[in-house]
């Protein structure tokens, strides 16, 4: 269903259309045969009773992947279904028949056998126009033409495209329809001549002719008959083509008219996928078993690494971060990972379209990692940075500086944003807290960050709810970019963080000069401003107070400006 198998001597490949239009493929190793598989006749009937199961198999398969919100059948189900097919097939081509010529007043045991079998090759061929009448078995017919018009493709040595593909034939000599022709064909000839056989038994005429031997006598040769047309088609597929041998062979290609259809160009891609799997699984021993969805891990990787590239995303790290968020950390860190699933692929997919439209990383994923802790983030606070690190960093070390003096110190955390500089100083002091900012949605992702520990969360305009209360420490990472520089800023931050976490004004100050007038009023003899700057503004904010000292980042630009005098 929506899908073609092709089948090599040592490998199976199923491919799938899905409702999405992706073509899914599954590919099995088989088992080498054993002797059994080499004799004539007893080959045959193997082959028989393996095209059973496993069409029976690739059609479940195929319809799990072609219509997945539909319940699948259980093992139980698909058992009973297996069972009432088979009573329907013994009642259609054996019972059927055999009752219809017993009603004919033929004495002759041959004839009837004979009249019997073409009574039960009319059925069969009715039964195949029949079928014709249901439109899901008109696309399966439709692959089915697809599924020879590849293979003639690959057999005439021409390169396997849609248009070489469309050219060929939907007949082929080694198809399955010819073989049950084969089988209704020899099973006339074998069944009535094993019937007069018996009936030269003396006494044996009268049960011979009773219907229940006649069909317990079929069904017992049926699988010498399976054997007998398996061999008989695989003589014919090595014969030339010439029109001594056409004349057998005509018979079976005339009736895969009716078991297929011209196929469209997009069931021919499925074949083409089929079909160039199968030839790589022989060629290719290595070659791994996969279920449908599954992608090699190393593939995926460097898809992953060129298509970031081509977006614009630099940072080559988040290749390695997503393809361990997607396979699993530690997995990936001991090199175990050789196939991801169809799930852990549709995740990479969703995740790698959202980063190649420059949405951030941490954003996709729903948190970041700040000074060794694990961050809840949103589109409602700024994303935390390495380079804010320094701040924390800085504010944990006077903080525990004046711990050593008293045990009450009280720090504030203003524009707190995702709480994260208050969280990582409330893990590493025994401080007292307090975190605000003016934007309820920010508190929220806050609330969820600090929710563990002793930190305050009040909304506030810098100050405004502060009123009488006094702090040792007060730190802030406030809006420092220019208006007008907020444009020419990557995607990553001006098209998907909160712009009044960006905006600090006209010449990006505006902040720093309402913090730090009125700091005084709430600071306790001794406290100290700790300030998150821009790379160009450390000689900007000295400006704004007597005493000011600028510490860089890692990277050696000016980060941190702590006020100690105003």
């Amino acid at each position: 269903m929506e899908g073609v198998m092709m089948r090599g001597q040592t490998s199976m490949v199923l491919c799938v259309r899905d409702p999405d239009g992706k073509i899914q493929t599954q590919t099995k190793r088989l088992k080498a045969g054993g002797w059994a598989s080499k004799v004539p006749i007893l080959r045959g009937v193997i082959k028989f009773c393996e095209a059973l199961v496993t069409g029976t198999k690739t059609i479940t398969q195929s319809a799990k992947v072609s219509f997945p919100e539909e319940e699948s059948p259980s093992t139980v189900a698909m058992f009973f279904a297996m069972v009432l097919g088979v009573v329907l097939a013994v009642g259609l081509f054996f019972l059927l028949p055999t009752f219809l010529a017993g009603l004919i007043p033929v004495q002759n045991h041959f004839v009837k056998s004979l009249i019997e079998g073409g009574i039960r090759l009319a059925i069969f061929v009715g039964y195949l126009a029949l079928m014709m009448l249901f439109k899901d078995i008109r696309r399966t017919f439709s692959y089915h033409g697809a599924e020879h018009r590849a293979i003639s493709c690959y057999e005439k040595g021409l390169p396997l495209t849609v248009e070489n593909v469309q050219t060929c034939s939907t007949r082929h000599n080694r198809c399955g329809t010819t073989f049950l022709f084969f089988v209704m064909v020899v099973s006339i000839l074998v069944f009535a001549l094993t019937t007069w056989l018996l009936s030269l038994f003396e006494g044996a005429g009268a049960w011979v002719n009773h219907w229940g031997v006649r069909v317990a006598v079929r069904l017992a040769l049926l699988p010498f008959v399976a054997g007998l047309s398996f061999e008989l088609l695989r003589l014919l597929a090595r014969t030339p083509d010439n029109w001594f041998f056409f004349i057998f062979k005509a018979p079976g290609l005339a009736l895969q008219r009716l078991t297929t259809r011209k196929p469209d160009d997009k069931m021919c891609e499925v074949a083409i996928m089929a079909l160039q799997t199968a030839l790589d699984m022989e060629d290719n021993p290595d070659c791994l078993e996969m279920n449908f969805g599954e992608v090699l891990y190393k593939d995926e990787r460097e898809k992953l690494a060129g298509e970031l590239t081509a977006a614009g995303v630099t940072e080559s790290a988040e290749v390695e971060w997503i393809m361990r968020v997607v396979a699993g950390k530690e997995a990936v860190k001991a090199g175990q990972v050789i196939k991801l699933t169809k799930n852990q692929k549709d995740r990479l997919d969703e995740i790698k379209a959202r980063r190649i439209n420059r949405e951030p990383l941490d954003l996709i994923l729903g948190y970041s990692y700040f000074y060794g802790h694990k961050v809840v983030v949103s589109s409602d606070v700024l994303l935390p940075r390495m380079e804010t690190e320094r701040v924390a960093e800085k504010a944990i070390e006077i903080t525990n500086y004046k711990l050593q003096i008293t045990n009450d110190v009280k720090v504030l955390d203003l524009c707190t944003g995702s709480g994260c500089i208050a969280l990582s100083i409330a893990k590493a002091t025994s401080a007292h807290e307090t975190a605000t900012d003016i934007s309820e949605a920010a508190l929220e992702v806050a609330k969820k960050n600090l929710a563990d520990t002793n930190v305050e969360v009040i909304k506030s305009d810098l100050f405004e709810e502060l009123q009488g209360r006094k702090f040792d420490i007060i730190i802030s990472n406030p809006p420092y970019i220019a208006s007008a520089a907020i444009d020419t800023l990557e995607p990553e931050v001006k098209d998907f963080q909160p712009r009044g976490a960006l905006d600090g004004g006209v010449d990006g100050l505006d902040f720093y000069r309402r913090i730090i007038a009125a700091a005084p009023q709430y600071l306790n003899e001794g406290g100290v401003l700790v300030l998150e700057i821009g790379h160009d503004q450390g000689e900007a904010v000295k400006s704004l107070a007597k005493t000011v000292e600028i510490t860089k980042d890692y990277d050696g630009n000016d980060r941190v400006a702590v006020v100690h005098e105003f």
